[in-house]
This record gives structure tokens, C-alpha cells and sequence, in this order.
């Protein structure tokens, strides 16, 4: 049963209202998007909306259809060579220019949460909000010591909605698995309830705050990135530090300051590669209105982190999976890129590896000698995901919060300095941290650490043998208990089935002579019929 279907309609009312399915040539969609956009057309709303091919309406469009929405515009924004400029534009205000909510409200909200009056907690407090996006609004404000800083507040009664959508999506995506090959090597119902899970995180502020300090212990005294100090931070408000820069889609400011552009972006991508293998702890949310770069020292800048609320995290065989992947892609040996997909399980048996090496070197053999502003990523990415789909691949679902990173920083890249090197700048980075991971001693070194672990926990060996042989005898015993009493039940219910066959042939044969005995014989017999049916029936 389709889940919150006056919420579907509502979704379906806006789209129509706002035209939606005019913002895009149908000729450059694929078939089955035309069709869905048909729908549109199809809703009363949109025989009487005003609305013709209206890019500029598709903000109001997004934030009347809430948080995951402007979500999904956030991710689009950055992509130019995806989106046609005008519709671009619109995408852009998702980043901070949503409509914001009443001050007063935000005001109420800090008051109750942070136990204390907006006047005892601050010298000043801006009516005005610096910022406002899907999840929440910016206020800048004083302390009383003089130190500016970002006041921000969740937005009120949008759970609800979030977790409604959310039940939509999963029954879509349970939908698309039973149907599509594709949707089920994706994990899709898995993906979508790990984006829940993250999106509901990002509800709550104080995972933001301990997000946010973590990130600053990894950079502390770092040249390439500076994260915001935390003052003060609950469930429904942060306070933090109040930085100077610009965003990293402000080019021109970049240009007017003599920044050098192609720098800055080799600082980014080995910001985003540091945070991936040596912290394992990177920005999952990497839109342009959460990357600042300061604008004090314009001879070396630095990235400023902001809004640490969604963050993402491997295991150390996925970390080395993906790091020995990229090194096979760059080094153009796709067999290898077959073995080590392969031994990371994501292969299933009897697959042609060497067709599908043949294809991976088609699709993304290409890529490694272009600079950004030549590489078709999207397009890439929709062909790897034919081909993952056509050999049957998993793709594990914790890679997908990767690859949604990996998007951003592409886009960012691209916008930020085209012709960029992606592969040159990563190689060195990769090889290094690679043979570090795999160095003998280093092995050897952190077995040895653990030692007193594994001796402290031997000593637990004995008991741990001896529970688990009662274990076993106990399970045993169940299992011989168990046995004994389907035996038992098999033996009534064999005998049950003779009686029956016995009752249902004595019952058959005195109906038999009743019908053709005489009368008063016939009566005797069917009332004892029915005496041996009720005797039957209470037994």
C-alpha cells in the first residue's frame, strides 16, 4: 500500500502548480523521466497555473516542497555542466537564501534550549538572519567577552515531514528493488534508510557541535583548512566562532584578489583525500555554501569547514579497497581493478571478469588522461552504474555517501579551476598512504599493541570453552526435547486421521441405510448419527 498518499498528492499539487515539467527539453530526458514529467501535466493545477517554462519560480517550487527537496537542489547546484544556467541560478539561493522563519520563534527556540534569555546569553543578537537553509537558520551575534559569533537554530516542526517523506522514498525504493535489477545491486532500501538515519542526525545540533570539534582537533595548526570553534551547542542550537571569507563558488573575488585558483583547488582535493584515508572521518556535504576560503592572506588561503552535520566514515577494508581501486584506474590496469573489486566481495560467482575488465577500460579508461573540464563525470558515473547493473555487482550502500561526496568535490573542482589534474595531484597521495597501510612493520607494530588485549583476554579462554560445551549440551538437550515432541505430535495426529477416516465411514454408511430404510428406522438412525457426531465433536 502506497504510504501517505495525501502527502503524494501535495508533492504531485506543487510540481504541477509550478510546471515543473517544463523546465527541462523533453528531447534531452531520458524516456521513462518523460513520462513521469507527463504526469504533471496531468494535475488540475497545472491546467490553471500561469506558469510557462518558469526557472525562476523552481526555488519556490523546492522549498514548498521542503527539507529533502532543497536537499536534492543543493546537490544539483553544483553541477553547471549538468544544469542549464538559468535553472543554475535558482539551485544556487537553496545553499543559504531559503526563506527564513520568524525571528521571534528563533528567539523562543535559543531561550528554551539553552536554559537562558537571547540578552544573558549574548551583548548582541541580529534580528536579521545571515543565512537560512533546509535545516536550519543563521543569526551572527555577540558574547559578552566581544567575540562574534554564528548563533544557529533548527527550524521548528519539520521532522514529521522528513520522516514522512522518508516512508514515501522507502516504499519507492522497496518498489524499484522488486522490479529493477539495478535498484537491487544499489542497495536502494539500504541507501535510503542510511540517508534517513544522517538526515535525522542532522536534526540534532550537538552531533553537529562534536562533528565540528573533531574536525578542528584533525586540522588544528593546519595550512590548507581552518574549522570554527564550538562555544556553546544543545539538541536545537550551536554557537560558534564567526569566520571571514567567501564562498568557494566566488570566483571573482578569488580573481579580483590575485588568488592563485589552480592552488587553491590542489589544496581542496588534498583536503578531501586527507579527510577520507588519513582521518576517515570526511565532509559529506560539500555544497558551495558550506566551503568558505579566507580572504585575509590571499598568498595562501585557507578552506574554511562549515556545517559539520553530515559526515562520513569507512571501515579500514573499504578505506583500502577504494585507495588500491583508484591507484589500478590511474595506473590504467583494469584487471587488476577486476581482482581487487573481486576480493572485496562485490563480484558474484561465475562473472566474466575479463568482459567486464574490457568494459571498465571502455568506459572509464578515457577519463585518467583528461583534465576536469573534459570529463563527463555524471555521464561516467551512469555508465559504470549500466555496468554494475548488466555483471550483477553489489555496491556496498556505506560507498554511496562516497560517491554523493565525490559529486560535490567534482563539481566544486570544476567550477574552481577546470583544468585541474585530478589524477597527477591524487596518485602521490594514494601510493603513499597505500604503502603505509600495507608496511610489514607497521603490521607487525600494531599486532604488538594489542597483545596485552589478546593475553588479558585469554585467560577468559577456559570458561568461554566450557559455556559454550553447556552451550551445546544444552542445545542438545532442547533439540532431543524438541524432537521428542514432534514425534509425539506426528503419532496424535496419525492417530487423530484414523478416527476421523473410522467416524467419516460409520457416519457415510448410516446415512447410507437411512436414506433407503423405512421411515421410523431412518429417523433411529439419523438421530444416532447425530448423537455420534456431538460424542465426536465434544471428544
Amino acid at each position: 500500500m502506497i504510504p501517505h498518499v495525501t502527502r503524494l498528492l501535495e508533492l504531485w499539487r506543487i510540481a504541477a502548480h509550478y510546471r515543473l515539467d517544463t523546465l527541462f527539453p523533453a528531447e534531452e530526458l531520458p524516456v521513462k523521466a518523460r513520462h513521469a514529467l507527463s504526469l504533471i501535466k496531468m494535475h488540475p493545477a497545472a491546467w490553471s497555473s500561469r506558469e510557462k517554462k518558469n526557472p525562476l519560480k523552481l526555488k519556490e517550487a523546492l522549498e514548498d516542497m521542503g527539507p529533502l527537496a532543497i536537499k536534492l537542489g543543493q546537490l544539483l547546484s553544483t553541477r553547471r555542466d549538468l544544469i542549464p544556467p538559468e535553472v543554475l541560478s535558482q539551485l544556487v539561493l537553496l545553499q543559504d537564501r531559503v526563506k527564513p522563519y520568524d525571528t521571534q520563534l528563533a528567539k523562543q527556540r535559543i531561550q528554551e534550549s539553552l536554559k537562558a534569555d537571547v540578552s544573558t546569553l549574548f551583548s548582541r543578537f541580529d534580528e536579521q538572519p545571515l543565512a537560512a537553509a533546509s535545516i536550519a537558520q543563521v543569526h551572527t551575534a555577540a558574547l559578552h567577552d566581544g567575540r562574534e559569533v554564528v548563533v544557529k537554530v533548527t527550524r521548528p516542526d519539520i521532522r514529521s515531514q522528513i520522516l514522512q517523506d522518508f516512508e514515501i522514498l522507502a516504499w519507492l525504493g522497496d518498489w524499484l528493488e522488486n522490479r529493477l535489477e539495478a535498484a537491487r545491486a544499489l542497495h536502494l532500501t539500504e541507501i535510503i534508510q542510511d540517508y534517513r538515519q544522517i538526515i535525522l542526525n542532522e536534526l540534532d545540533l550537538s552531533l553537529e557541535a562534536d562533528n565540528t570539534r573533531r574536525m578542528r582537533h584533525y586540522f588544528t595548526g593546519s595550512s590548507m583548512m581552518y574549522v570554527p570553534e564550538v562555544y556553546m551547542d544543545s539538541k536545537d542550537v550551536m554557537v560558534a566562532e564567526r569566520i571571514t571569507g567567501v564562498p568557494i563558488s566566488d570566483t571573482a573575488t578569488f580573481d579580483r584578489l590575485g588568488m592563485d585558483r589552480a592552488d587553491l583547488a590542489e589544496k581542496g582535493l588534498t583536503i578531501f583525500f586527507t579527510q577520507v584515508f588519513r582521518d576517515n572521518f570526511f565532509h559529506a556535504d560539500m555544497h558551495p555554501g558550506n566551503v568558505f576560503v579566507e580572504t585575509i592572506n590571499p598568498s595562501n588561503p585557507r578552506f574554511i569547514a562549515l556545517d559539520c552535520a553530515i559526515m562520513g566514515e569507512l571501515s579500514k577494508h573499504d578505506q583500502m579497497t577504494i585507495a588500491r581501486m583508484l591507484l589500478a584506474v590511474m595506473n590504467s590496469n583494469f584487471m587488476q581493478l577486476i581482482q581487487i573489486v573481486h576480493q572485496a566481495g562485490w563480484i558474484p560467482p561465475g562473472t566474466d571478469q575479463d568482459a567486464l575488465s574490457r568494459e571498465m577500460r571502455r568506459t572509464v579508461g578515457p577519463m585518467v588522461s583528461k583534465p576536469m573540464d573534459q570529463l563527463d563525470f555524471a555521464g561516467i558515473l551512469i555508465q559504470v552504474m549500466d555496468i554494475a547493473r548488466r555483471f550483477h555487482l553489489e555496491i556496498p550502500p556505506q560507498l554511496m555517501l562516497l560517491l554523493k561526496t565525490l559529486v560535490h568535490v567534482e563539481g566544486l573542482g570544476t567550477d574552481l579551476y577546470p583544468q585541474l589534474d585530478i589524477w597527477k595531484l591524487a596518485k602521490p597521495i594514494l601510493t603513499e598512504w597505500v604503502k603505509a597501510n600495507m608496511n610489514p612493520v607497521k603490521n607487525v607494530k600494531e599486532l604488538g599493541q594489542q597483545i596485552p588485549d589478546l593475553l588479558l583476554g585469554a585467560q577468559d579462554i577456559p570458561g568461554l570453552l566450557i559455556d559454550s560445551l553447556n552451550g551445546l549440551k544444552n542445545q542438545s538437550a532442547w533439540h532431543d526435547k524438541q524432537l521428542r515432541e514432534i514425534q509425539q505430535m506426528r503419532l496424535q495426529m496419525q492417530q487423530q486421521q484414523r478416527r476421523s477416516w473410522i467416524f467419516g465411514s460409520t457416519m457415510l454408511i448410516l446415512l447410507t441405510i437411512a436414506i433407503i430404510s423405512p421411515w421410523f428406522i431412518s429417523v433411529i438412525l439419523i438421530v444416532l448419527s447425530s448423537l455420534i457426531a456431538l460424542w465426536r465433536i465434544a471428544k
